[in-house]
């Protein structure tokens, strides 16, 4: 794959959403998540940057908390907007909205553009499965969590690695990717801008880091 310095990038992240914990849920808590969360909706915030250091745009949606749903979401907002020449999409994660997975060959397939998903580290996935266990359609879920593949490592020129998981790009650009878009901080800023903006829509102002 020919990558460019300013290789067109849209990232996605949600917003923060109220939940409470209840009695079993201790081990997806520990992860950052809940068992049981309020119903309702999710800001889903994409930016679009080239490289990481221009930036050229955002969209906008809504998925339900601990839906099912992202995935459609996401690729309806790309494929009906104006920005035509996106080459790569970026997910902070693979779930948005609690346990809203995201089918990242689903997305690849339905948009045409390779997916890579970032992490800081490399996820619990066992307690992951175990928080989203009682939730409808389990078994989607978990397919979904299962095809987005093996866990590989970017590593930044800070020193510092970010795990990361791919479809329809090789692994080697994806860390290239990945390195290109984390000019100012140790994530990629298509993800940092769009956690701080999808922050800032449901606080008022921008907080944490993605």
């Amino acid at each position: 794959m020919l990558i460019k310095s300013e290789i067109r990038i849209i990232g996605w992240d949600d917003g923060p959403f109220e939940s409470h914990r209840t009695e079993g849920s201790g081990a997806a808590e520990n992860q950052g998540f809940s068992s049981v969360r309020k119903k309702g909706k999710v800001v889903l915030v994409g930016v679009i940057f080239r490289g990481g250091n221009f930036f050229d745009g955002i969209l906008k949606t809504e998925v339900d908390i601990d839906g099912f749903d992202s995935t459609e979401k996401i690729a309806d907002a790309i494929l009906k907007s104006k920005y035509g020449d996106l080459r790569i999409i970026m997910l902070d994660g693979i779930t948005f909205g609690g346990y809203n997975v995201v089918d990242i060959k689903e997305l690849c397939e339905k948009t045409g553009m390779p997916v890579i998903v970032v992490n800081r580290k490399k996820p619990d996935l066992e307690k992951f499965k175990a928080g989203m266990k009682n939730l409808p359609d389990y078994e989607k879920r978990l397919k979904a969590v299962k095809s987005a593949g093996e866990f590989y490592y970017a590593h930044l020129q800070s020193g510092k690695r970010l795990c990361f998981q791919k479809c329809g790009i090789e692994a080697k650009d994806a860390e290239e990717i990945i390195r290109i878009s984390s000019k100012h901080a140790a994530m990629p800023e298509p993800l940092r801008v769009a956690h701080l903006i999808a922050s800032g829509f449901v606080l008022g102002e921008s907080v944490g880091r993605a």
